[in-house]
């Protein structure tokens, strides 16, 4: 079985996350039938896209799959990492794409929603940002995508807390663009992407571009970048990583010591 469906119509492409077993976690394979979707549509020069779950799911996406983390002692999320890869996929596509979200978005799942460009959600749609549950440390690129959508004060409650926000508070804060009703947010979406597809694919490459630059624009020193590696260090290497993975595995609530 598939595990994401895609189709195009008149230069507007959808992708359907199809992993209902096990809430459209982000493992690997999931995450490459997404990328060969968008490396199709590219090929295609498809001009908007539509990234979706099943219609009536109660979670768009359970986040990370925990169980492709790897053991304590190895950064979780390195370039390579499936997560890390397609976000950036996301990021660099050349047509902007649109979330369409139903239901919860957890852990790294509400980063994938986050690094699209444009999104809408029903009501009933939840945003929770988790890995504190886990004891992962997030990287600077999971949190900079993060900082760039989320006030920084409410980006810290959801780090820390790992408490999901509703979305009239995501459309408050600027976070999500639209709240459609499960009965009109197709068509609304639809009409989006048709407005998209309508204008200079040229012009709207290069300004998604240009803000994916602007917003990565952040001056770092190898001092700096070498301390905050060796801060993460510190917590893939400790017990409570190792807590969380074996808490997650056996399917009960970690005890973290702090060590």
């Amino acid at each position: 079985m598939s595990l994401v469906l895609a189709e195009t119509k008149d230069a507007i492409g959808v992708i359907v996350l199809n992993h209902p077993e096990k809430r459209n976690a982000l493992s690997e394979a999931l995450i490459g039938e997404i990328t060969a979707a968008l490396e199709d549509f590219q090929a295609r020069n498809i001009r908007a896209v539509v990234l979706r779950a099943a219609a009536g799911v109660k979670v768009w996406s359970a986040g990370h799959d925990v169980s492709e983390l790897p053991d304590r002692g190895r950064d979780p999320l390195g370039w390579s990492d499936p997560l890390r890869v397609l976000v950036r996929a996301i990021q660099e596509f050349p047509a902007p794409i649109i979330a369409l979200i139903e239901g919860g978005v957890w852990g790294g799942g509400c980063e994938v929603a986050m690094a699209c460009d444009i999104l809408v959600t029903t009501p009933d749609a939840t945003f929770a940002i988790t890995p504190a549950k886990l004891g992962v440390p997030y990287n600077l690129g999971g949190v900079l995508t993060l900082m760039n959508m989320i006030p920084l004060p409410v980006a810290k409650e959801m780090l820390f807390t790992a408490q999901p926000i509703p979305t009239s508070q995501a459309l408050n804060l600027g976070m999500i663009n639209y709240i459609k009703p499960k009965e009109e947010i197709e068509a609304f979406v639809h009409g989006l992407a048709t407005h998209i597809s309508a204008n200079s694919p040229l012009s709207i490459a290069v300004m998604k571009e240009e803000l994916r630059l602007l917003a990565s624009a952040h001056a770092i020193t190898p001092e700096l970048f070498e301390r905050i590696q060796g801060l993460r260090r510190i917590v893939y290497d400790s017990h409570d990583y190792q807590e969380g993975l074996n808490a997650f595995r056996s399917k009960r609530k970690p005890q973290f010591s702090g060590t």
